[in-house]
């Protein structure tokens, strides 16, 4: 699996990224931006993303802080984190940044065929559903275990990409309320979008080593259905099947 280190203009800094695909496989394939948790682009963050690669698309870890800029632990990663939480407009321009270094260094290398989707994580799951809000040019964006309230709600007739929102129903990060607030935004913007729930399962189930009782925990089953039905979405959101 090629992975190349990736630096980019996003606004006044500079971003860097990682680039990931399989390079034994030959011919052009969808591009996949992936947004990773409030601790950015980590050797985690790249593992994740070979996983999401794997010989189906070319992935971009997007960089939502600028090169060298990266939380030591969990204690900083809201601070470099709320802040674009708090302000839509420079997440929203951030993660465009993002998408076009992945489009353009894509197509620099013959890698991708035209077809777009994002995937986001967590703090990144917020960041890709921004993006779908600000009405990116992209088929599908799944928000896994991800934020779902935003400062800018979507505008009716804006959201052009197939939502996919996979939470666990006791996440008390992410709780009920934000969930239906979200559903409800979501249908007053006329957005296609569904939700998948998974009982018993908390915040961040798809990352092992960060559990914290009654908050987060590793859940594999919750973790291999919510890839499953990723990949099956996006498919399916790239053929119109949605």
């Amino acid at each position: 699996m090629k992975v190349e280190t990736i630096k980019y203009a996003m606004g006044a800094l500079t971003a860097e990224g990682a680039l990931i695909y399989e390079e034994k496989i030959s011919g052009r394939r969808p591009a996949v931006l992936l947004a990773p948790n409030w601790m950015g682009v980590t050797d985690k963050a790249i593992e994740r993303g070979k996983l999401v690669a794997g010989d189906r698309y070319v992935v971009l870890v997007a960089d939502m802080y600028g090169a060298g800029t990266r939380p030591a632990d969990f204690g900083e990663a809201p601070l470099l984190a709320n802040p674009l939480r708090a302000n839509a407009a420079e997440a929203r321009s951030r993660i465009r940044a993002a998408l076009d270094t992945l489009t353009a260094e894509g197509n620099k290398r013959a890698l991708i065929d035209g077809r777009h989707a994002a995937i986001g994580f967590c703090f990144g799951g917020g960041n890709v559903l921004e993006l779908a809000r600000d009405g990116a040019d992209i088929a599908a964006a799944v928000s896994i275990h991800g934020d779902l309230k935003t400062a800018a709600p979507a505008r009716k007739g804006a959201v052009k990409a197939k939502l996919l929102v996979a939470h666990g129903a006791p996440d008390p990060v992410v709780p009920k309320a934000d969930r239906d607030a979200f559903a409800a935004e979501m249908d007053a913007a006329g957005a296609k979008w569904q939700m998948l729930v998974f009982g018993g399962t908390y915040h961040a189930y798809t990352d092992q080593g960060f559990d914290v009782p009654g908050v987060s925990g590793w859940d594999e089953p919750a973790t291999r259905q919510t890839y499953t039905l990723t990949h099956q979405f996006i498919a399916d959101a790239f053929n119109g099947r949605l």
